[in-house]
């Protein structure tokens, strides 16, 4: 039996866990776009095309410990949800569907900061395994920004009926990030889906992201781009993919990045370190 010291030290241990977790740049952010950190171990976002069941998968996992509000300065309804495994609380948000994330409009821009700017600790990317050709460029897009990333390939009773078969571990291992099958309806897949997001956040699951293979022009172009970005930029999170997407010509991307939109951001995510580094002082310094 641990000693009642024991339990002392471990209380304290987790309250500076926990102000890590919910001061640091990120979660500030994330607190800026309107979504409520508080009491959460993980942030989890929930990305995919419309019609792939992304709503279901989200309702699967949320049960009724969810709510809908709106993004912050938006009319964009956002659904935030939240499960729990092994003693951990992970908030589970859900994106605007999207066919991509080039910023041409309001919800495309909206999945483009949050994985861009919230970082959250996972992404699932909710696909339609009857139309996994269509559902892959959003996960490729996705691939460009974070590595923590897995792949629902949901519909799998629809894809069955329509004598599509559709090999899961192939595609896993192509992509370099997990792939769950599910039905989301009936819940199937959602234990397996849960454990996967867990061990790829804990670094059990190792993942090496695909990343599109461009002509040696275009890289050599992104890396000559991306230091002047940073450059322009301190502590932007990607400046490969900000220079990937001007690169493509990007109107939104650019006007973001010329009118001082991304620095901002930006360096909303240093200010945000030094009420970290405070807070996690006076607790330590409580014991």
């Amino acid at each position: 039996m641990d000693s009642p010291a024991s339990g002392i030290a471990d209380s304290r241990s987790a309250l500076v866990n926990a102000a890590e977790c919910q001061a640091c740049p990120a979660h500030a952010q994330l607190a800026r776009m309107g979504v409520d950190v508080a009491g959460s171990d993980h942030i989890v976002a929930l990305a995919g095309n419309p019609n792939t069941g992304k709503s279901s998968v989200f309702n699967a996992l949320t049960g009724l410990r969810q709510h809908v509000g709106n993004w912050s300065g938006k009319t964009v309804t956002r659904a935030e949800g939240a499960f729990a495994l092994s003693g951990k609380r992970y908030k589970l948000v859900d994106l605007p569907g999207t066919y991509s994330l080039l910023s041409a409009s309001q919800d495309e821009e909206i999945s483009r900061n949050f994985l861009l700017f919230g970082q959250p600790d996972c992404t699932v990317v909710v696909t339609d395994a009857t139309a996994l050709e269509r559902n892959l460029n959003l996960v490729l897009q996705v691939l460009e920004i974070t590595d923590r990333v897995v792949v629902c390939v949901n519909l799998m009773d629809e894809a069955e009926r329509k004598g599509l078969a559709v090999d899961v571990r192939s595609l896993s291992r192509d992509l370099g990030v997990p792939a769950v099958p599910t039905v989301a309806r009936s819940k199937q897949g959602m234990a397996e889906l849960v454990s996967t997001v867990a061990a790829v956040i804990d670094g059990e699951v190792k993942t090496s992201p695909l990343r599109v293979e461009h002509p040696a022009e275009v890289s050599d172009a992104i890396r000559g781009l991306a230091p002047l970005i940073e450059d322009l930029v301190p502590g932007l999170p990607n400046a490969r993919w900000v220079a990937l997407r001007l690169l493509d010509g990007d109107h939104r991307v650019r006007e973001a990045l010329l009118s001082g939109e991304l620095a901002e951001l930006a360096n909303r995510q240093r200010q945000a370190a030094p009420a970290q580094s405070s807070r996690i002082r006076a607790l330590e310094g409580a014991q």
